[in-house]
């Protein structure tokens, strides 16, 4: 009997008996049959074998050799196992991963759908007349920049630029009395035509704003960037404008048939949601859920209607 205690308490003896009862479990399953009677036989047929070889090629390969297309089945039949013994082990459920996977999936299908039927050119003419405004181009400016830096002047750096502002009045755009007044800027110090969320990636969003309601012609400033204080010439500005159907028939297409697709996904929607009941536990609404702790909110449970 010692002996017997002394073998069970060895850690050898424990990970044989741990495996002993694993291996008869999951045998054990296997006689007992899958759970979700799932088929035991994985057939591939010549459409799959072809796409799997289209894969290969779409990913700028050389069409795959015998040798190269046997291990691209093997890996084929490896995940479909793996797959299909996650499911056995029901490794599928209480997932969000999974769940918001096959939730895409349900919208992809929708989608294809949506984009079956092409759009008459009358279609498309009479959506843009609705939607114009999401076609409005913006507005451009073309323009030029005298910088001072603070790592320089420090916190004169916006007085220093004012007082160079009084110095340019009625210099050209170009006047190297001009360009001789601010310090070295690490990017361009002329900027052609940009748009502007191009200027609010460079100097920052209030740069932007503040450039585009500037008047052609002449400097101005001080404006603040994210790097310092500018002086500022814009040279070109071009108002935005709505364009003209035939300049833009490409993003109507588009965002017309983004338009479908999302109509159809709303529409399914609405016709599966009518066929479930929400239900609130205590007889909480939604906004008295809102007010909740995150750690006291119960569960929302969705069940089908009787």
């Amino acid at each position: 009997m010692n002996v017997i205690v002394r073998l069970l308490r060895e850690p050898l003896t424990q990970f044989l008996l741990l495996g002993l009862l694993l291996f008869v479990g999951y045998h054990g399953l296997g006689r007992a049959g899958d759970p979700r009677g799932l088929p035991r036989r994985i057939e591939l047929t010549a459409d799959d074998l072809q796409q799997i070889g289209l894969a290969w090629i779409g990913q700028g390969r050389a069409a795959p050799s015998p040798e190269e297309m046997q291990i691209l089945v093997d890996a084929r039949v490896r995940e479909e196992i793996f797959y299909r013994e996650a499911l056995a082990f029901g490794l599928d459920k209480d997932d969000a991963i999974v769940r918001r996977r096959m939730a895409q999936k349900m919208e992809f299908l929708f989608e294809d759908v949506a984009a079956l039927r092409e759009p008459t050119a009358d279609e498309l003419r009479v959506w843009f007349e609705k939607n114009a405004e999401r076609f409005t181009l913006a507005p451009r400016a073309t323009f030029r920049h005298l910088y001072f830096s603070p790592d320089r002047r420090g916190a004169s750096a916006r007085d220093e630029a004012a007082r160079a502002l009084q110095k340019v009045v009625g210099k050209p755009m170009d006047s190297p009395d001009a360009t001789a007044l601010g310090d070295p800027f690490m990017f361009q110090d002329y900027y052609g035509d940009r748009a502007p969320d191009d200027v609010a990636k460079t100097f920052g969003p209030g740069f932007a704003r503040a450039l585009f309601q500037l008047t052609p012609g002449a400097w101005a400033g001080p404006i603040e960037s994210g790097y310092g204080w500018h002086l500022v010439w814009v040279d070109v500005m071009t108002p935005a404008r709505a364009p003209a159907f035939e300049e833009v028939e490409s993003d109507v297409r588009t965002g017309w048939i983004e338009d479908r697709r999302a109509e159809t996904r709303q529409k399914a929607f609405e016709a599966m949601r009518a066929r479930y009941e929400v239900v609130l536990p205590k007889d909480l609404s939604v906004a008295d859920l809102a007010t909740l702790p995150v750690r006291d909110v119960p569960p929302v449970a969705a069940v089908a209607p009787q």
